[in-house]
């Protein structure tokens, strides 16, 4: 089974003015670089065994060494220290530094000068061709992409304010018939209290007439009494008197 691989392709400023081009080419367990700095090219092949021996002196997996190293030589890290120095028969060395655990540690790796540098330099120049030809094309992929969801996105917004506005128009008929049928029983109601008012002032119209006729009866019986002479009054109430009382000498006769 092919064991994956990564590849990353980074300008390294060394002292902010010489720049250098290192191409890694990154697996589980080892990891190899090609360098280049446009006229003399070097590389460096890290190899499983020796990458077990370096991870054993930092404590480390092999896999927790590579990543570390691909995260430093795939992106310039700005708190890191980078150098490329002579090593001597037109070798160089490579190092960088970081942080961990609160102490600086160094990381160098020596690249040996490639047999044909012309041919090194050439890798790592197609290799960046083809990548920015890929990312071009993903751009252009990506820009395609977007416009194309920016007018269905436009097509959704205008839907949805034609659903929007069809909705209010809705709304309002609807509003329209209910107030329209709202007002038609509020005067159904009307109509109806106004005849059962109707009704009952007429079920209350007699009891009125015979109440009316029994206080006159009365008034005129007051009126007769009060126009008769007080004297005849008197004197007819003491005829009646004495008629009805017995007579005293007949008590005494028979006695």
């Amino acid at each position: 089974m092919e064991e994956k691989k990564r590849h990353t392709c980074l300008k390294l400023q060394i002292n902010g003015e010489e720049a250098i081009f290192v191409k890694g080419t990154w697996f589980d367990t080892h990891f190899n670089l090609s360098i280049t700095d446009g006229f003399t090219a070097w590389y460096c092949y890290a190899s499983e065994e020796e990458l077990k021996q370096r991870a054993a002196q930092w404590d480390q997996p092999v896999s927790e060494y590579v990543q570390l190293s691909e995260s430093y030589l795939g992106f310039q890290q700005h708190g890191s220290i980078y150098a490329f120095a002579d090593a001597g028969d037109g070798h160089k060395r490579l190092s960088w530094t970081f942080e961990k655990g609160g102490m600086t540690l160094h990381w160098r790796w020596k690249c040996m000068q490639s047999p044909d540098c012309k041919k090194t330099t050439a890798q790592i120049l197609d290799f960046l061709m083809d990548a920015n030809i890929r990312l071009s094309e993903e751009v252009v992929r990506k820009t395609d992409l977007f416009e194309k969801t920016k007018v269905e996105a436009e097509k959704c917004l205008a839907q949805s304010e034609r659903i929007a506005n069809e909705r209010v128009d809705f709304e309002s008929q609807i509003y329209t018939k209910f107030l329209g049928v709202l007002n038609s029983k509020k005067a159904k109601l009307r109509e109806l209290r106004d005849q059962l008012s109707k009704q009952d002032n007429a079920d209350k119209s007699p009891q009125e007439e015979d109440t009316d006729k029994t206080e006159s009866f009365d008034e005129e019986s007051d009126n007769d009494l009060s126009n008769e002479d007080p004297q005849k009054c008197i004197t007819s109430s003491s005829k009646k008197v004495g008629a009805n009382k017995p007579s005293r000498s007949r008590r005494t006769k028979n006695t």
